[in-house]
């Protein structure tokens, strides 16, 4: 091979391995694509959960304000889950992950409150009902609570008082008046305030005792007595947040919430006062 050819050679390999080097520097490595890695990592956080147990007859007035709390906390979700105040009591107490509790009286917030599972400051009194007697639409023949212990009053629905609220303000004023022995026998035991309903309804029972906010719900069913709120223990709504909770500020957000007077106007426009 001349000297001109040998030059020539030697030339070829420079420029082919300066080629290959240069495509090495240039190419991306692990250190570029750092900046994509954090790009990606970087997400919203996600929706925070909220879990409300609360009373049977807060379930529509609560559908509804649900949608209004997420307008102004759009970043968290609200489950709501009813029940008798006793099954509320029950699920705290098991340990089930509750984060605001409203149950239909007093009793059972107190009893969370001793054994320590409610944050208590957070504790306040929210709403009150009254009791009323119920019979379906097309009943007659009855003008009061005494006209139970007539022949054609039968089946009597009442919310099982050992974990109902309405059924145990019922009882209360059942045996005040003196009442209670004639209708005890009589009494159909309901799960919840909204299965009593339902049994009047269906004509499955010919009375039953309700919170009147139940009422107002059904065009099948007419009120027929107030019951004399000195006849019972103050029907209040308390609500707390769950010791357990891991959402506790959300969770007092939503108390917050509550007691606007946006919340407010929808739980009279059910019935419910406000306290």
């Amino acid at each position: 091979m001349n000297k001109k050819k040998v030059i020539t050679f030697l030339s070829l390999i420079v420029v082919t391995l300066s080629a290959i080097v240069g495509c090495s520097f240039f190419s991306p490595t692990t250190e570029t694509n750092k900046p994509l890695a954090s790009q990606e990592s970087i997400q919203p956080a996600s929706n925070a959960q909220l879990t409300v147990s609360a009373a049977v007859s807060l379930k529509d007035v609560l559908n509804e304000l649900t949608p209004l709390y997420n307008q102004v906390k759009t970043n968290v979700s609200v489950r709501t889950n009813f029940a008798n105040g006793g099954n509320i009591q029950q699920q705290v107490m098991n340990g089930a992950p509750v984060d605001v509790l409203i149950p239909g009286a007093a009793k059972q917030m107190d009893e969370l409150q001793k054994r320590d599972l409610i944050v208590t400051d957070t504790r306040r009194d929210l709403l009150s009902n009254r009791i009323v007697l119920i019979v379906p639409l097309d009943k007659g023949n009855i003008s009061d609570l005494k006209d139970l212990t007539k022949a054609d009053f039968e089946r009597i629905a009442i919310g099982d008082p050992r974990s109902v609220p309405a059924g145990q303000y019922a009882e209360q004023a059942l045996k005040k008046l003196e009442l209670l022995p004639d209708l005890q026998s009589k009494f159909v035991l309901a799960g919840n305030v909204r299965q009593v309903l339902q049994f009047v309804e269906s004509g499955n029972a010919q009375a039953g005792f309700v919170f009147a906010t139940d009422a107002k719900t059904s065009t099948k069913v007419k009120v027929v007595q107030v019951i004399d709120a000195k006849l019972h223990e103050s029907i209040v709504y308390p609500v707390a947040v769950v010791r357990k909770s891991a959402n506790q500020s959300i969770a007092k957000s939503y108390l917050d919430f509550l007691s606007t007077e946006t919340a407010k106007t929808i739980f009279e426009k059910y019935g419910f006062s406000s306290l």
